[in-house]
């Protein structure tokens, strides 16, 4: 399995275009193959701060993901916003246990 997780953070004024960019992405992912989660949270105590996360069932999947039309939208949408920091990684998980 794939996990993509990070933190975006972004300008007052690019807010509500970044919540409405994010919601339209998130639910045209969630039905791509492949795709087990995709989801945007915003932090309770700093607002402008997102927190992204995903999983995916493999490379491939994800791969797959980067070249749909709605991720292109969603690209064009976020080259028109204000960002103060973007930092999200990629993990391979091998295991994982329920706690």
């Amino acid at each position: 399995m794939i996990v993509v997780s990070g933190v975006i953070r972004v300008a007052a004024a690019s807010l509500g275009a970044a919540r409405e960019a994010a919601l339209e992405v998130a639910q045209a992912t969630r039905r791509e193959d492949g795709c087990i989660s995709y989801a945007f949270y915003a932090d309770l105590e700093q607002e402008g701060t997102f927190r992204v996360f995903e999983e995916w069932r493999d490379d491939a999947a994800l791969a797959a993901h980067f070249k749909t039309p709605h991720m292109a939208a969603f690209r064009e949408k976020l080259s028109k916003l204000e960002f103060l920091s973007r930092e999200v990684h990629r993990y391979v998980v091998t295991e994982s246990t329920q706690l």
